[in-house]
């Protein structure tokens, strides 16, 4: 097994049993203690566990939210596959939403050019994607923007969202669950994310594995205001199973 396959698997266990110790693991994945303080450590680092006496705790247990730049470096490959099978759900022509977030960013990056499209946007760092873009119509919320996420929050990006309408709104969420829809850390965005989808035709939500059958603090969604899931080859049967029945189409990169 190699590292980053079993540093996926530490992290999927952390988050099934709520902690992890270093004794067990090495026994479990036959390595040394040492090479497990390694790799919870790298998990640490990428802002997905937080490292305590004998072992490790996922972050959603303690109300820790990570960093944009440290989830961006946390399912690359992932997250590439995800942002490109989001391509079949932009418009050919047309106004589309693109939250902030790490896997919307990349959307960002692989919009096509031989379109012309209106991109509402409440990240400046995803604007600064798009602003060059001679096909692209850049449309920036303003607002309080918060540091963890470089989100813009509050009435300022409230009010202009309200007399907004467009074709497809791309969202990430922090969790994704059956019993309590679409949740996120923040309630400030929590609130964005809301008027994000009232603000469009259809809803996709772009989520990585690991956020599936997750929960955190603020809901601003359930599952039947979610059109398609896209998500990656990670998330297993039972689970899509669960979301589907929900009337959401899943689609795994």
């Amino acid at each position: 097994m190699y590292a980053e396959e079993r540093q996926q698997e530490i992290l999927r266990l952390a988050r099934a049993e709520g902690r992890v110790d270093v004794t067990t693991l090495a026994e479990q994945f036959a390595v040394t203690a040492e090479t497990i303080r390694r790799d919870l450590t790298t998990l640490e680092r990428a802002g997905v566990l937080r490292r305590v006496h004998g072992g490790a705790i996922p972050v959603e247990r303690i109300g820790f939210e990570p960093a944009l730049a440290a989830r961006d470096r946390v399912l690359t490959d992932e997250k590439e596959r995800i942002a490109k099978a989001a391509l079949a759900e932009v418009p050919e022509e047309g106004a589309i939403i693109l939250d902030a977030g790490s896997t919307t960013a990349r959307l960002a990056h692989a919009l096509p050019l031989d379109r012309e499209l209106t991109v509402v946007v409440n990240s400046p760092a995803i604007a600064v994607i798009l602003g060059p873009r001679a096909n692209i119509n850049l449309l920036l919320i303003g607002g309080r923007v918060r540091g963890k996420t470089l989100a813009a929050v509050d009435d300022w990006a409230l009010r202009p969202l309200a007399d907004l309408y467009v074709d497809v709104a791309f969202i990430g969420t922090n969790g994704l669950s059956v019993e309590r829809g679409l949740t996120t850390p923040d309630p400030a965005e929590a609130a964005v994310k809301r008027a994000m989808i009232a603000a469009s035709r259809r809803t996709v939500v772009l989520a990585d594995h690991t956020k599936i059958g997750q929960d955190y603090l603020a809901r601003f969604g359930s599952l039947s205001d979610v059109d398609t899931l896209i998500t990656d080859s990670g998330l297993n049967d039972d689970l899509v199973s669960d979301v589907e029945a929900e009337g959401v189409r899943v689609v795994r990169a």
